[in-house]
């Protein structure tokens, strides 16, 4: 629970009343490796912070080809924002890649924040904001540089998911297959 009111004041001040809020308004979910935290077709249900775990979002593209977009690890919020607040249904999924353990709000709590505490708006647009600018940093430059590039700057901007993570995953994060993922890794090794 530290963690995530920590997570908080760094985006805003709060008084110790409004954090007890905060707490009070929190429950403690747990998913097992590949369960769904959301999924396409489907209104979501919360917004979450992740105390112990990885979450991939991933998407089928027109092939039917599963494509991995980004990884959310320990310490940061994990949701499909835009759908959440609009209450319409995800086309992504967010699943747990390993076992999870994180503080959820649901809908109403997330209203309820929004309606009680003064600056609660302010401080969830920041840190949706900085969910958005980690997922684009991590993402972008993806696009233009080779594979091993990617590879070494996945290992750069992942250091703590790389033996956590199947391969499969990450080569479709690469946006490369699962056998060049593994000459990649052969030549840097």
């Amino acid at each position: 629970m530290e963690k995530l009111i920590e997570y908080i004041l760094r985006f805003g001040s709060l008084n110790q009343q409004q954090i007890d809020f905060i707490k009070s308004k929190t429950t403690e979910l747990e998913l097992n490796k590949d369960d769904y935290f959301s999924e396409a077709g489907k209104i979501p249900k919360y917004i979450g912070f992740v105390l112990e775990g990885v979450f991939r979002c991933c998407y089928y593209n027109n092939k039917g080809e599963e494509i991995t977009n980004y990884f959310i690890d320990e310490y940061s919020f994990v949701s499909d924002q835009q759908k959440f607040d609009a209450q319409v249904a995800a086309t992504d999924y967010i699943q747990a890649v390993t076992d999870c353990k994180m503080l959820v709000f649901s809908k109403k709590d997330w209203d309820a924040l929004s309606n009680t505490i003064v600056d609660w708006d302010r401080i969830a647009a920041k840190i949706t904001q900085k969910c958005l600018t980690d997922a684009m940093d991590r993402r972008s430059p993806l696009v233009s540089e080779d594979g091993t590039t990617r590879y070494l700057s996945f290992l750069e901007k992942y250091p703590m998911i790389i033996n956590r993570v199947p391969l499969s995953y990450i080569a479709s994060y690469l946006g490369v297959t699962q056998q060049s993922l593994s000459r990649i890794r052969k030549k840097i090794r």
